[in-house]
């Protein structure tokens, strides 16, 4: 499930929380990385330095949800070192309530105390505001947000982007003979960008856009525009319906309307920008039957999952393989070695990173691509159709 941690540059709101996908150890703490030297800029360090890492979390804001996030983000960062070995990281932990001047405020605390790189925070205005703060001492972030208006600069963002899931899903489509689709979108903020995401990706990837419908995100305003949202993706000879619907708001109402009126899997496909999985009970839904959405490899998670619970005796939060991600990066990166291993060109290598979530990389515009795989529902339970790449050379890119 999407959303953008909210309120940046360009003013976007503050949505709901991220559902990424985690996973693995021995993997998760290896980097793809090419030969060569990672460039200039960025913290110098010392042979066999320990480098320290500032991880800002959302605590102190009187939120329990906030607590939860910042606890399991903890937890995730620690399990991850102890898997690094060698204790060359020297984690210190920021408060920063959710606040953006408080965030600001212990970043630069952190820079002062030495930290050469910050992970977290969580929030889009909060990691705008420290990026801003660090600029000019040579450190970057690496957010948890997957909101890229605050992206560039020293600020990178860990969470899965809407790009990144609409580029995997339009290729595959495609290579299906599944390329002209009809976009539906939420009349809202994300529907908006999340549409915008697959107009972009169907142009990249050959596809064609056969419309683009919206709806208002409400019961009654579903039922009104379904039918309409319907006709038109007949009268385009759409095959497929690209939707940006979430399971906890539209995507149950519209997958089934979209049904009543003429438009069912396999003919026309029903492909979702969100997570089609969580709550697990979604996949019971008899609208999804047979749609398709895309989710990081599901096998590596579960690893991920299971080592949480064995470690720390409750289910990790679905961000928290975001913090484990980070702190595998800058493991593999301190493990390479250099000068500057820190340096925005070492973390924007084009082989990436391997972690719980699969592989990624991060780029020089600060946003991110992650390998992820595509899954299909079938009797109320989720089959991969395409596994998620374990290279940026291999399939799926």
């Amino acid at each position: 499930m999407f959303a953008l941690f909210a309120k940046a540059r360009k003013s976007l709101a503050r949505l709901s929380l991220l559902r990424p996908v985690a996973a693995l150890s021995a993997l998760a703490l290896s980097a793809c990385v090419p030969a060569g030297g990672p460039g200039a800029g960025g913290p110098k360090l010392g042979a066999g330095e320990t480098v320290q890492v500032a991880l800002l979390v959302p605590s102190g804001s009187g939120q329990g949800s906030d607590e939860l996030i910042a606890r399991h983000l903890q937890n995730a960062a620690r399990l991850a070192i102890s898997d690094l070995g060698g204790n060359r990281i020297d984690l210190r932990v920021y408060p920063t309530a959710g606040n953006p001047s408080q965030a600001q405020s212990q970043a630069v605390k952190a820079v002062d105390e030495g930290a050469k790189i910050i992970l977290g925070p969580v929030y889009a205005q909060e990691a705008n505001a420290v990026g801003v703060a660090v600029a000019g001492r040579g450190v970057s972030v690496l957010s948890f947000s997957n909101n890229t208006d605050i992206a560039g600069g020293n600020v990178f963002v860990l969470g899965p982007t809407f790009q990144n899931t609409a580029d995997r899903l339009a290729r595959y489509a495609v290579r299906q003979g599944k390329g002209r689709v009809m976009v539906v979108h939420d009349q809202n903020l994300a529907g908006q960008l999340g549409s915008t995401a697959m107009q972009r990706a169907l142009a990249a990837s050959g596809g064609q856009v056969a419309g683009v419908q919206s709806y208002e995100v409400s019961q009654n305003g579903i039922v009104a525009a379904a039918p309409a949202i319907a006709a038109a993706a007949r009268s385009a000879n759409a095959q497929a319906v690209m939707l940006t619907a979430t399971t906890d708001t539209a995507l149950p109402l519209i997958t089934q309307m979209l049904r009543d009126n003429g438009l069912t899997p396999p003919s026309t496909a029903f492909i979702g920008l969100t997570r089609w999985d969580i709550p697990a009970a979604t996949l019971a839904l008899p609208g999804v039957q047979g749609g398709w959405f895309a989710l990081p490899d599901p096998a590596l998670y579960q690893q991920f999952q299971s080592r949480f619970q064995a470690a720390y005796g409750e289910p990790p939060h679905p961000i928290s393989g975001l913090s484990y991600d980070g702190i595998a990066a800058i493991g593999a990166l301190i493990k390479r070695g250099g000068a500057a291993p820190l340096s925005a060109t070492a973390l924007t290598q084009g082989s990436g990173f391997v972690g719980v979530n699969g592989i990624f990389r991060l780029r020089p515009d600060g946003s991110n691509e992650r390998g992820l795989a595509i899954a299909t529902i079938q009797n109320n339970q989720m089959t991969i159709l395409d596994p998620a790449p374990r290279s940026f050379a291999g399939a799926g890119f």
